[in-house]
């Protein structure tokens, strides 16, 4: 079975949902996040659409007041950089947005692999 990425983050997190591994990615981002000393706690009750205002939510704050700490949970999470490069960062909402999918794909392709194994 060959891994195909995410168009965007609803379609993400209904593949996630329906191959019964939505709680593992929660799980991940929990600890990929207190990896990076960016504690998060979402709950495994966290439904898509509010995982995705959150993780926006957190994404936007980092990039906007704790930008070394942001840096740090993309190398923590292992983000592709040249992904990252291709962003265009004049509207730091729109790019929070951007990121957080980035994350999520991220994050998905690790839990999707090792539930593959």
């Amino acid at each position: 079975m060959n891994y195909i990425a995410p168009l965007n983050a609803d379609h993400l997190l209904s593949e996630a949902e329906s191959e019964n591994l939505y709680l593992k990615l929660i799980e991940q981002l929990n600890k990929d996040f207190n990896l990076a000393n960016e504690g998060v706690d979402f709950p495994l009750s966290t439904n898509p659409e509010e995982l995705k205002i959150q993780l926006h939510e957190k994404v936007y704050r980092l990039i906007q007041y704790k930008f070394a700490e942001y840096l740090n949970l993309l190398y923590i999470i292992d983000v592709n950089e040249n992904e990252i490069k291709k962003l265009d960062g004049s509207d730091i909402s729109e790019l929070a947005g951007q990121v957080s999918f980035l994350i999520l794909k991220r994050e998905w392709q690790k839990v999707w692999f090792r539930n593959r194994l």
